[in-house]
């Protein structure tokens, strides 16, 4: 697996290390869990700073001037990683799955929150259509037995990335799927050992995600998508050791 040799060696130098240290790994989980909240949330319109983030997820503050849902958003992305991170025992499942956008769409539109759609959506600025409704279960059935047929077999980064480029082009919910969609891929990683792959919302880097999402939507090629979640997980290891040496 030549394209995924230096992240190998950056999680065999990881893996050298354990048992890491408690308080490293603490703080690491505290730094990361408001940093994946602000970009993720970011990614998707959060207006909320990443400041603002650790402020209303450490302080319980309130920020002027911007909405209760994106103070919702942030408390319920937090809420997300907490019960991600005390599930990495249990397999990935549509229970498992449902639970997770439960709590994304938390006070936020409880009447869908954990339950597939039942109409039709476009994507906004896409040219990919997502499976119609009534599809919706089938697809998410064959996309639990493809994650079981391939979990033992690709790279934990492929199976993750594909499994959320997969999850993304059927998009099962009314709202709350790339969320979802990184919560889910960063569950797999970190059931491989591998720290959170956190895509960063800054413009570019934004323009390249939904770039290589559409790439592989339309065009059918998800090498675009994998590098860049690669690219991810890469910049994670550096981080974890950098904090741990």
């Amino acid at each position: 697996m030549g394209a995924f040799n230096k992240i190998n060696a950056l999680k065999r130098t990881l893996d050298s290390y354990r048992p890491l240290p408690s308080e490293a790994v603490q703080n690491l989980k505290e730094v990361y869990k408001v940093e994946w909240t602000y970009h993720s949330n970011a990614i998707e319109g959060n207006t909320l700073s990443l400041m603002e983030t650790k402020l209303v997820l450490e302080e319980g503050l309130t920020i002027g001037g911007k909405q209760l849902r994106e103070h919702f958003e942030a408390i319920n992305h937090a809420e997300a990683i907490d019960y991600v991170e005390s599930n990495l025992q249990h397999p990935l499942n549509e229970k498992l799955l449902k639970n997770i956008h439960a709590l994304v769409l938390k006070n936020i539109d409880d009447k869908n929150a954990g339950k597939y759609r039942s109409i039709n959506v476009r994507i906004s600025g896409s040219e990919h259509t997502p499976t119609h409704f009534l599809q919706v279960e089938h697809d998410m059935r064959e996309l639990f037995e493809w994650y079981n047929n391939e979990k033992d077999r690709l790279h934990p980064v492929e199976l993750a990335a594909v499994f959320h480029f997969k999850f993304v082009f059927i998009h099962p919910f009314s709202d709350g799927n790339g969320r979802t969609a990184r919560l889910l891929m960063n569950l797999i990683l970190m059931q491989a050992g591998y720290p959170p792959a956190v895509v960063k919302a800054n413009s570019e880097n934004r323009l390249n995600y939904y770039r290589a999402l559409e790439q592989a939507s339309v065009e059918k090629d998800i090498k675009p998508f994998v590098e860049l979640i690669a690219v991810c997980a890469e910049e994670s290891l550096e981080n974890y050791l950098d904090a741990i040496r």
